[in-house]
């Protein structure tokens, strides 16, 4: 969907990768780019309400981060560090990593 115009947006790196004895392996690798409007677009208003906001948000970073490497609908398992969320889909040796950009 078209995001509203003035809207600032973050920018993440998504890399979809083998693994080999559960670590990534890059043996191939499928890269893309996903820009998600800020937390103010999914009802954070500065307030309590961060958490509620950022999991709404983490949700569709997740949603189009899997739909931009073929991964629609593949569950899995989700880590979070820092400024780096990497996703394990069950019985697959793969790993996604999603990645925000400081631009």
């Amino acid at each position: 969907p078209p995001e509203p115009r003035g809207t600032t947006m973050d920018i993440y790196d998504v890399e979809l990768t083998d693994t080999y004895g559960g670590e990534a392996n890059y043996c191939w690798v499928k890269r893309a780019k996903v820009s998600m409007p800020e937390m103010t677009h999914y009802g954070y208003d500065g307030g309590t309400n961060y958490r509620a906001a950022r999991k709404i948000y983490n949700r569709e970073l997740m949603r189009r981060a899997k739909a931009a490497v073929g991964l629609t609908g593949v569950r899995g398992s989700k880590s979070e560090y820092g400024d780096t969320i990497d996703f394990r889909p069950h019985r697959a040796a793969m790993v996604m990593f999603v990645t925000w950009r400081d631009e």
